[in-house]
């Protein structure tokens, strides 16, 4: 049975950060990509981040690049997302996800192309 765990979510306020993990069991971790995804209340989940199954690429949405950071640790079955100057903005619930690795950049970014999801971690950055 595949897990995924998130953890690390919380109360910041604007300015502040936060690290996000997602512990993986159930599954190959290294035969896997993986991403981040938020989901506010009344919108629809939307993309965050993602990395390919080593890790040697990553893709942020615009409006968390420069400030988010998505790694993660085959050794450990963990991807991670590091959130810094957090705005207001970026409260939600994050999910992780795991989906088979892919040819086009763009499968990546569209959360029904992912195979496995987390239970999500509320993050709230108040102002």
């Amino acid at each position: 049975q595949v897990q995924l765990v998130e953890s690390g979510g919380g109360l910041v306020q604007a300015g502040g950060s936060l690290r996000l993990s997602c512990a993986a069991s159930g599954l190959t971790f290294n035969n896997y990509a993986m991403g981040w995804f938020r989901q506010a209340p009344g919108l629809e989940r939307e993309f965050v981040a993602a990395i390919t199954v080593g890790g040697a690429s990553t893709y942020y949405a615009d409006s968390v690049k420069g400030r988010f950071t998505i790694s993660r640790d085959n050794a450990k079955n963990t991807v991670y997302l590091q959130m810094n100057s957090l705005k207001p903005e970026d409260t939600a619930v994050y999910y992780c996800a795991g989906i088979r690795p892919r040819t086009y950049r763009s499968t990546y970014y569209y959360y029904k192309n992912y195979e496995y999801w987390g239970q999500g971690t509320q993050v709230t950055v108040s102002s």
